[in-house]
């Protein structure tokens, strides 16, 4: 079912130093750009994209929308966090940790990127 996630930025250069450095901290290369000044990033097997928005009107984040990103441990998603924090992201919620819920114990870091975007690093603990 899902293809692909793509975000508006209403500064692709700031947004590359901010992405570059988040999926750099989980092994992620820099991003590819296309004719059109998107950015894309492709990490095991999943493809993210970031672009000014087509209609010319700025980026906005949605409301009510959190993009998942899955974790190998702990540790990754203590380094993604760092790395998007120190590079224009803004730490969100409860510092990164275990929650349970209905899902059982996950471990949670939040983000905002530089243009409000809602992110999180999750990684599923063990039972």
């Amino acid at each position: 079912m899902y293809s692909h996630m793509m975000v508006g930025s209403n500064d692709i250069a700031r947004s590359k130093r901010f992405y570059d450095a988040l999926f750099g901290a989980i092994g992620g290369k820099p991003a590819l750009e296309d004719d059109r000044g998107r950015l894309i990033y492709m990490h095991n097997g999943g493809v993210f994209m970031v672009t000014t928005p087509i209609d010319g009107a700025p980026a906005a984040p949605a409301n009510g929308a959190t993009i998942g990103f899955a974790m190998e441990g702990p540790a990754q998603a203590d380094a993604w966090y760092r790395a998007g924090a120190e590079n224009g992201g803004s730490p969100i919620e409860d510092p990164p940790g275990v929650r349970e819920g209905g899902f059982g114990a996950l471990y949670l870091a939040y983000l905002r990127d530089p243009d409000g975007n809602k992110l999180c690093a999750l990684h599923r603990m063990p039972a």
